[in-house]
Protein backbone atom coordinates (compact mmCIF):
# COMPACT_ATOMS: atom_id res chain seq x y z
CA UNK A 1 0.00 0.00 0.00
CA UNK A 2 2.35 2.99 -1.23
CA UNK A 3 0.84 6.22 0.01
CA UNK A 4 -0.35 7.25 3.12
CA UNK A 5 -2.08 4.92 5.95
CA UNK A 6 -4.47 6.45 8.74
CA UNK A 7 -5.59 4.54 11.57
CA UNK A 8 -9.31 5.54 12.58
CA UNK A 9 -11.16 3.72 15.76
CA UNK A 10 -13.98 6.31 15.62
CA UNK A 11 -12.24 8.60 18.44
CA UNK A 12 -11.97 12.39 18.04
CA UNK A 13 -7.72 11.70 17.75
CA UNK A 14 -8.53 9.32 14.99
CA UNK A 15 -11.07 11.99 12.98
CA UNK A 16 -8.12 14.96 13.45
CA UNK A 17 -5.27 12.14 12.06
CA UNK A 18 -8.05 11.23 9.14
CA UNK A 19 -8.47 14.93 8.43
CA UNK A 20 -4.58 15.76 8.80
CA UNK A 21 -3.75 12.81 6.66
CA UNK A 22 -6.58 13.73 3.87
CA UNK A 23 -4.66 17.06 3.40
CA UNK A 24 -1.52 15.46 3.52
CA UNK A 25 -2.15 12.87 0.42
CA UNK A 26 -3.84 15.85 -1.58
CA UNK A 27 -1.05 17.98 -0.87
CA UNK A 28 1.61 14.95 -1.80
CA UNK A 29 -0.77 13.82 -4.57
CA UNK A 30 -0.66 10.25 -3.30
CA UNK A 31 -3.26 7.28 -2.26
CA UNK A 32 -4.66 7.21 1.07
CA UNK A 33 -5.45 4.13 2.78
CA UNK A 34 -8.11 4.26 5.85
CA UNK A 35 -7.14 1.44 8.29
CA UNK A 36 -9.84 0.66 10.75
CA UNK A 37 -9.39 -2.44 13.25
CA UNK A 38 -11.94 -4.45 14.64
CA UNK A 39 -9.77 -5.28 17.99
CA UNK A 40 -9.56 -8.66 19.08
CA UNK A 41 -7.73 -10.57 21.71
CA UNK A 42 -4.74 -11.79 21.70
CA UNK A 43 -3.61 -15.61 22.51
CA UNK A 44 -1.47 -15.35 25.56
CA UNK A 45 1.71 -17.31 24.04
CA UNK A 46 1.78 -16.43 20.78
CA UNK A 47 0.82 -12.48 21.07
CA UNK A 48 -1.68 -13.68 17.44
CA UNK A 49 -4.75 -12.41 17.24
CA UNK A 50 -7.75 -14.72 17.88
CA UNK A 51 -9.89 -14.02 15.19
CA UNK A 52 -13.03 -16.29 14.34
CA UNK A 53 -15.80 -16.15 11.67
CA UNK A 54 -18.16 -14.41 14.42
CA UNK A 55 -15.49 -11.93 13.86
CA UNK A 56 -16.80 -11.05 10.39
CA UNK A 57 -20.08 -8.71 11.12
CA UNK A 58 -18.43 -6.39 13.69
CA UNK A 59 -15.23 -6.12 11.11
CA UNK A 60 -18.15 -4.91 8.86
CA UNK A 61 -19.49 -2.54 11.04
CA UNK A 62 -16.18 -1.14 11.61
CA UNK A 63 -15.85 -0.54 7.52
CA UNK A 64 -19.27 0.99 7.37
CA UNK A 65 -18.66 3.63 10.35
CA UNK A 66 -14.99 4.14 8.64
CA UNK A 67 -16.57 4.66 4.91
CA UNK A 68 -18.83 7.10 6.94
CA UNK A 69 -16.28 9.01 8.81
CA UNK A 70 -14.16 9.40 5.64
CA UNK A 71 -17.06 10.39 3.47
CA UNK A 72 -17.70 13.20 5.56
CA UNK A 73 -14.28 14.06 6.64
CA UNK A 74 -13.76 14.20 2.31
CA UNK A 75 -16.27 16.31 1.96
CA UNK A 76 -15.45 19.02 4.45
CA UNK A 77 -11.49 18.62 3.09
CA UNK A 78 -11.38 20.53 0.03
CA UNK A 79 -8.77 20.32 -2.86
CA UNK A 80 -6.53 18.95 -3.45
CA UNK A 81 -7.32 16.10 -2.88
CA UNK A 82 -5.95 12.24 -2.66
CA UNK A 83 -4.85 10.26 -5.44
CA UNK A 84 -7.49 7.81 -4.49
CA UNK A 85 -8.72 6.55 -0.85
CA UNK A 86 -9.61 2.89 0.06
CA UNK A 87 -11.01 2.25 3.58
CA UNK A 88 -10.00 -1.34 4.90
CA UNK A 89 -10.89 -3.24 7.93
CA UNK A 90 -9.61 -5.76 9.60
CA UNK A 91 -10.01 -7.88 12.87
CA UNK A 92 -6.41 -8.09 14.89
CA UNK A 93 -4.64 -6.36 17.25
CA UNK A 94 -4.12 -2.59 16.12
CA UNK A 95 -0.95 -1.89 16.65
CA UNK A 96 0.12 -4.84 15.14
CA UNK A 97 -2.16 -4.03 11.93
CA UNK A 98 -0.71 -0.43 11.28
CA UNK A 99 3.07 -1.82 11.97
CA UNK A 100 2.23 -4.80 9.15
CA UNK A 101 0.88 -1.97 7.05
CA UNK A 102 3.88 0.49 7.38
CA UNK A 103 6.17 -2.28 5.43
CA UNK A 104 5.70 -0.41 2.10
CA UNK A 105 3.84 2.76 3.35
CA UNK A 106 5.25 6.03 3.00
CA UNK A 107 3.63 7.30 5.98
CA UNK A 108 1.76 6.23 9.05
CA UNK A 109 -0.73 8.48 10.71
CA UNK A 110 -2.65 7.86 13.79
CA UNK A 111 -4.09 10.08 16.76
CA UNK A 112 -2.27 10.32 19.94
CA UNK A 113 -4.78 8.08 21.65
CA UNK A 114 -7.61 6.40 20.84
CA UNK A 115 -10.83 4.85 21.71
CA UNK A 116 -9.37 3.76 24.71
CA UNK A 117 -9.54 5.44 28.08
CA UNK A 118 -6.57 5.98 30.36
CA UNK A 119 -6.18 10.01 29.95
CA UNK A 120 -3.67 10.20 32.23
CA UNK A 121 -1.39 8.31 29.53
CA UNK A 122 0.88 11.42 27.35
CA UNK A 123 0.67 8.87 24.00
CA UNK A 124 -1.90 5.59 23.66
CA UNK A 125 -0.43 2.28 23.67
CA UNK A 126 -1.08 1.62 20.14
CA UNK A 127 0.79 5.04 18.96
CA UNK A 128 3.75 4.15 21.39
CA UNK A 129 4.14 0.74 19.79
CA UNK A 130 3.51 1.67 16.48
CA UNK A 131 6.22 4.53 16.60
CA UNK A 132 8.96 1.96 17.86
CA UNK A 133 8.15 -0.33 15.31
CA UNK A 134 7.45 0.69 11.89
CA UNK A 135 9.09 0.44 8.62
CA UNK A 136 8.00 3.82 7.84
CA UNK A 137 8.04 7.12 9.17
CA UNK A 138 5.00 8.05 11.42
CA UNK A 139 2.59 11.47 12.73
CA UNK A 140 1.02 11.45 15.69
CA UNK A 141 -1.09 14.17 16.04
CA UNK A 142 -1.44 15.27 19.54
CA UNK A 143 -4.31 15.67 21.29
Amino acid sequence: MPGIIVGVDGSEHSRRALDWAIREAGLRGTALTVLAVHQVAGNHWTGNPEVYPADQPATEAVRRAAEDQVQKALSEAGEPGPASVTVRAVSGLPAKELVSASSDADLVVLGQRGGGGFARLMMGSVSSQVVAHAASPVVVLPA
